[in-house]
């Protein structure tokens, strides 16, 4: 069996690209830049934050530079936590999930969010005290699909379980995610929650699902067995 998880967050455990949307647009506003669903979808969806603000920002041929963009992202921070309090979802199927996982071996999330959207996705879950390591937008120099994070989280786990941690299963639902973590050799499945399963059959992914809550341990099982004998 695979000998640990890494999750992605944002549309793998929690249902909160339309938080995320209003939060840009509660940021963006006071600039005279409206964000429109449709844009944020085709545009933006893939980055964390700072990318996000910094192609946003050009598109609209306005000034950027590295503290304008961290000014917008900390501006961004209250806006989020404030509606994830009220209307954060969380995938059917993502608890009980992450429990049967941390049973077979070390959990971990490798997101582009900040720890604290992290952190209290985890804790809405109930599952916070079974991920000991979340490697945030705030741990990393680059975004997805860099793989920066998912090797920040595979040197994690080699420090528990060696050198099985090259074998630790990936649980991602876009592209530029799935890129980062077969760029250096980790086995995907990939969830078509924010992507169609027809583009996501487009990528590397190992395996592609259409929820979360249809992942089983014989899936997996099956997976594992396909790829490593």
């Amino acid at each position: 069996m695979f000998p640990a998880t890494l999750f992605d967050f944002n549309g793998v455990l929690v249902d909160d690209e339309h938080v995320h949307l209003e939060a840009f647009r509660d940021t963006l506003r006071p600039l005279g830049i409206e964000l429109t669903e449709q844009q944020y979808w085709d545009d933006y969806l893939g980055f964390d934050d700072s990318g996000a603000f910094d192609a946003i920002l050009r598109a609209h041929g306005r000034p950027v530079d590295s503290a304008i963009v961290a000014g917008l992202v900390e501006a961004k921070r209250p806006h989020y936590m404030q509606r994830a309090r009220a209307e954060l979802k969380t995938f059917a199927g993502a608890a009980a999930l992450i429990r049967a996982r941390a049973v077979a071996g070390p959990v971990a999330v490798v997101s582009g969010a900040l720890t604290q959207e992290i952190e209290f996705g985890l804790e809405q879950l109930g599952v916070r005290a079974l991920v000991p390591l979340i490697v945030s937008a705030e741990d990393t120099q680059v975004s997805k699909p860099d793989p920066e994070g998912y090797q920040k989280g595979v040197d994690y786990l080699r420090g528990l379980i060696g050198e099985a941690a090259t074998r630790a299963l990936v649980f991602e639902d876009s592209p530029a995610g799935i890129a980062a973590a077969k760029a250096i050799g980790l086995p995907v499945v990939a969830l078509a929650h924010s992507y169609g399963a027809a583009e996501l059959h487009e990528t590397q992914a190992d395996l592609v699902v259409e929820r979360l809550e249809q992942v089983t341990t014989e899936m997996l099982d099956a997976l594992y067995a396909r790829l490593y004998g």
